[in-house]
């Protein structure tokens, strides 16, 4: 569950984002989920009972979620810096344009 309903801070205000109802209604469904529930890279999966007693009843996330991580790949530095070069010139090419015309 990512969001409860309520925020973080101590005060526990209520919100208008809640995955409960959403549990709640795949908690009842649960019989009749497809076999792509069970894929421990969504949001929501099973997970049998034999396997978390196998784990001393831990009910941590991340002792069942497989974490999917996927690669970024960022332009050079050079070619980040060229473009910003290349903003800064028409930021001050049309700078120089608006004072003109305020003279």
């Amino acid at each position: 569950m990512q969001a409860d309903g309520y925020t973080l801070d101590d005060k526990r205000n209520k919100i208008a984002d809640s995955d409960l109802p959403d549990i709640v209604q795949r908690y009842k469904e649960r019989g009749t989920l497809s076999a792509a529930e069970g894929n421990r890279k969504l949001k929501y999966f099973t997970v049998p009972k034999k396997e978390i007693v196998e784990n001393n009843y831990d009910l941590n996330l991340s002792t069942y979620k497989e974490e999917v991580y996927e690669e970024v790949v960022y332009e050079k530095p050079n070619v980040i810096f060229g473009k910003l070069e290349s903003m800064e010139a028409d930021i001050q090419k049309g700078l120089a344009e608006l004072k003109e015309l305020m003279k």
